[in-house]
């Protein structure tokens, strides 16, 4: 009888410590050759940690790691990538002003006579586009390629070091959904080749669609495991946050108070072809729905004055404003909270308390000095409220998981006691804990009279969250739904051109 070959990948009672915090304790996964197995956890529950041990970024401070049946100790990235292991990041590692060819042979270009081989470079590269999919000239600008087809060139750049384990982290944030399905149909044809696949997901409807398996971690711990067939959003979110989740949604529909935010055929520097008109009150959380490209960020960006409207008027609590510039919108009380929180949302090298309090620093100075007794209670009120997990005010912010990180973002104009506040994506890349609370968090600002607009892809959390949807196509205000209205089928097909009497026909 021969006994079956032992999985491509098994780690045991893996831990790791950081200053403070006990990252890792004890945990243990295995995956098979040609298996793909989901990762789940909320943010903070110890799976960036898990790859980047497993990708050698960083070394276990205890347990076993084992490949196709032998020990290994990983120590750094080269041999990770020698055992075939090779870790894919949610904001990927490309060089825009390079080649394809460049970037996936990069620090690996082949020589002849101590000169790279341009030809053989190419060669080498059409062969391992083939394999994702990409049938594209492989000396043309990476700049030139959509987001999508840069996430398959690092899959491709994975695929020529062998790799038979590929960790993806966070691999749809940034794409549509036919990129989405591409990425999916590459995945499952690596699986079939026998290249085993580590997914990381907040998305979870995603991993029924490409995992066979799932494992979750919660608090630095292995929780539990799926099988395929036990795969289900409420199953996973129980093992995550370890309580079920039946009253997801936090919103309960109110009366609107008076109209705080009025758009008045506002045009916007990305489609100077359509007028804008909407309004906003008091108390109100209203959804901003449509396809990728249908210009619901630049309209964000208009009404918060990174870039000025090209032409219209725009009032706050019944006052004619010009919004020439982001200052003048918050000199209103009307804030945003950006898609990208760590490049327009954030000082990644400052520390939680710094972040929190800085656009509100004028409130906080004396003579043109800051009170920082004064500055460190207000952080730490912020931090108390929103529930931001963190060891103290005084914690550099990138340590900390995405989702305290958008906590902060929203804490930081919390502060300054918000009229408007515009959410763009705030639940992207974070955990389904930290959504709850986020939802609660609106929930509680819409009671108190904030006015709320939020863009959202995700069309469960559009309607669960919605009082009224304004739905944009290509530019242009494609109509509005009230709450009775709203249903997947009709925002739909206004995000795709239909008027609402068209879908009603």
């Amino acid at each position: 009888m021969t006994s079956e070959p032992p999985p491509f990948l098994e780690v045991e009672r893996i831990s790791k410590r950081f200053p403070g915090v006990k990252a890792l304790s004890e945990v243990s996964l295995r995956i098979g050759a040609g298996e793909s197995v989901a990762v789940i956890g909320e943010n903070g529950a110890g799976k960036s940690t898990l790859m980047k041990i497993l990708a050698g970024i960083q070394p276990p401070d205890e347990g076993t790691i084992r490949v196709n049946g032998e020990v290994v100790e990983i120590r750094g990235v080269t041999d990770a990538m020698e055992l075939g292991i090779a870790l894919i990041h949610q904001e990927l590692n490309l060089c825009d002003n390079l080649s394809i060819g460049a970037n996936i042979y990069l620090g690996r270009e082949p020589r002849t006579l101590g000169w790279i081989d341009q030809a053989k470079l190419n060669s080498l590269s059409r062969e391992v586009l083939q394999q994702v999919g990409l049938d594209i000239d492989p000396r043309r600008p990476l700049a030139a390629l959509s987001i999508g087809q840069q996430q398959l060139v690092e899959i491709a750049k994975a695929l020529s070091c062998n790799a038979k384990l590929l960790i993806m982290d966070e691999p749809t944030s940034s794409l549509s959904s036919r990129e989405v399905d591409r990425l999916f149909e590459v995945i499952n044809s690596l699986r079939a080749a026998g290249v085993s696949i580590v997914y990381i997901s907040h998305r979870l409807s995603e991993v029924h669609q490409v995992c066979d398996r799932v494992v979750a971690l919660r608090d630095g711990k292995n929780s539990g495991g799926l099988s395929r067939e036990e795969i289900t959003h409420d199953n996973m979110v129980r093992l995550m946050v370890g309580r079920d989740l039946d009253q997801f949604y936090a919103h309960k529909p109110q009366s609107p108070g008076e109209v705080v935010l009025e758009a008045k055929q506002v045009v916007t520097f990305a489609h100077p072809g359509h007028e804008i008109s909407f309004q906003l009150r008091a108390g109100e959380i209203v959804g901003l729905a449509g396809l990728v490209g249908a210009g619901r960020t630049e309209l964000f960006e208009t009404l918060f004055g990174v870039h000025p409207p090209l032409k219209g008027t725009l009032e706050i609590a019944g006052q004619n404003v010009r919004i020439n510039g982001p200052r003048d919108a918050i000199g209103h009380e009307m804030f945003l909270v950006p898609e990208d929180r760590k490049q327009q949302g954030l000082v990644l090298p400052m520390d939680v308390g710094q972040n929190t309090t800085l656009p509100g620093l004028h409130r906080l100075a004396y003579c043109s000095w800051i009170d920082h007794a004064r500055e460190d209670q207000v952080a730490q009120e912020m931090v108390k409220r929103l529930r931001v997990k963190t060891p103290s005010t005084h914690q550099v912010i990138q340590y900390l998981s995405g989702g305290n990180q958008q906590k902060v973002v929203i804490a930081k104009w919390l502060a300054m006691n918000p009229k408007v506040l515009l959410l763009d994506e705030p639940t992207r890349g974070i955990d389904v804990g930290a959504k709850h609370e986020i939802y609660e968090l609106m929930e509680e600002l819409a009671e108190q009279g904030v006015a709320i607009l939020f863009v959202s892809s995700e069309m469960e959390e559009v309607l669960g969250m919605s009082d009224r949807v304004l739905v944009m196509h290509e530019g242009a205000l494609a109509g509005e739904l009230t709450r009775d209205q709203l249903s997947e089928e009709a925002i739909m097909n206004l995000a795709t051109g239909q008027t609402l009497v068209d879908a009603a026909r």
